[in-house]
């Protein structure tokens, strides 16, 4: 599983965050300052940080200026000057996230960086149906399928996210982006077509006023 390490010392956005992450089946391990943050980053493997800037005994930025560690950093602050995200940038940061903020945006930013830093498999098997990120391809019972672009991205969401409720929202912000403003309609489409050719009828469930489940194989 993939592990995220949540540096805030505010608990109740800590929580909220742990909770965002635990959505997207991701383990959050929190961290309340600064200096804990810095040597668990250290001394553990962590495959994405989420850091606020304001911590106690060591600030974010401090962290970011003496880490040897490579994992990928997502600030996450109420400092919302540009030039703490310039410098925030500049140190290393992949994102830079200003509080307050929606917890399907930052999921999305999480899936985002993630799927850069090639943190979630290059291959999907599912049944007979077997994907290839880095090929593009589709295959179901060793037959190439031809989906959309928006179709892949959509099977693959699910892929990664077997047997969790997947709400309208969360899907148009994780494959279309967040700032999408178009009819969630657009979801219901391709589902369809994804049940349609891959024959995911009974797999690919819809869940009522929410969205859709993709069950796993027993």
């Amino acid at each position: 599983m993939i592990r995220i390490l949540i540096a805030e010392d505010d608990a109740n956005i800590a929580k909220l965050i742990e909770a965002t992450v635990a959505i997207g089946g991701y383990e959050g391990v929190v961290c309340a300052d600064g200096a804990e943050a810095f040597q668990r980053m250290e001394r553990e493997q962590f495959d994405l940080v989420l850091l606020d800037v304001m911590l106690p005994k060591m600030s974010g930025f401090e962290i970011m200026r003496s880490r040897t560690s490579r994992t990928p950093v997502i600030f996450i602050t109420a400092k919302q000057e540009l030039t703490d995200k310039v410098r925030g940038l500049r140190l290393g940061a992949e994102d830079y996230i200003v509080k307050p903020f929606e917890a399907m945006e930052l999921l999305a930013r999480i899936e985002v960086i993630l799927r850069r830093v090639k943190k979630t498999a290059v291959v999907y098997e599912y049944g007979e149906i077997s994907v290839n990120i880095e090929e593009h391809t589709c295959k179901l019972a060793e037959k190439q399928i031809y989906l959309t672009p928006k179709e892949f991205e959509v099977l693959v969401f699910f892929l990664q996210h077997k047997d969790v409720a997947i709400s309208r929202d969360r899907l148009l912000s994780a494959v279309w982006g967040f700032e999408y403003e178009g009819e969630s309609r657009t979801i219901d489409i391709h589902i369809q077509q994804l049940r349609k050719k891959l024959k995911l009828k009974e797999r690919l469930i819809t869940i009522p006023k929410l969205g859709y489940r993709l069950e796993s194989i027993k």
